[in-house]
């Protein structure tokens, strides 16, 4: 499993962003991101934050998506801060596993919502189906590269 790519952005409903390298803060998310300034759409008190620090996408996901759907998004339509190349949630699950510097643990599925529907004006709870991705919090504070391997400790 490798890091293809991390995707971030400062406000909720701007656009998003590709950066090369970040670093996970842990008990705030990715340094730069919305989430991390709690200014993302679901940064509402009545929302648990203890899911909030990371999204994770399978790099196969979006090809699957894009099937579905007859569409041609791309993954920063689908904002999820890290998208992994050869994902395998089997050597994941209930594993703290690291990425670069940085110590992860898979708390929960990330499924579609109704908001990225009407964001992207299409069925994206359809396309991403059952394949919407992980949310995960971050263990160990450290620094994550494109390219990095995941690594379960």
């Amino acid at each position: 499993m490798t890091l293809h790519a991390i995707i971030i952005g400062e406000k909720a409903k701007e656009a998003l962003h590709k950066v090369k390298s970040v670093n996970a803060i842990a008990g705030r998310g990715l340094k730069g991101d919305r989430y991390f300034f709690k200014q993302g759409t679901f940064n509402k008190p009545q929302l648990s934050q203890d899911v909030r620090e990371i999204s994770i996408l399978p790099y196969e996901s979006l090809q699957k998506c894009n099937d579905r759907l007859n569409t041609d998004l791309n993954f920063l339509d689908l904002r999820r801060n890290l998208i992994i190349k050869d994902f395998d949630i089997e050597k994941l699950t209930d594993q703290v596993f690291t990425i670069g510097t940085a110590h992860f643990k898979i708390v929960r599925t990330c499924p579609p919502c109704r908001y990225l529907s009407r964001l992207l004006e299409t069925d994206i709870m359809e396309g991403l189906k059952y394949i919407g991705g992980y949310r995960a919090v971050i263990i160990k504070s450290g620094k994550l590269t494109v390219g990095d391997k995941v690594l379960w400790v």
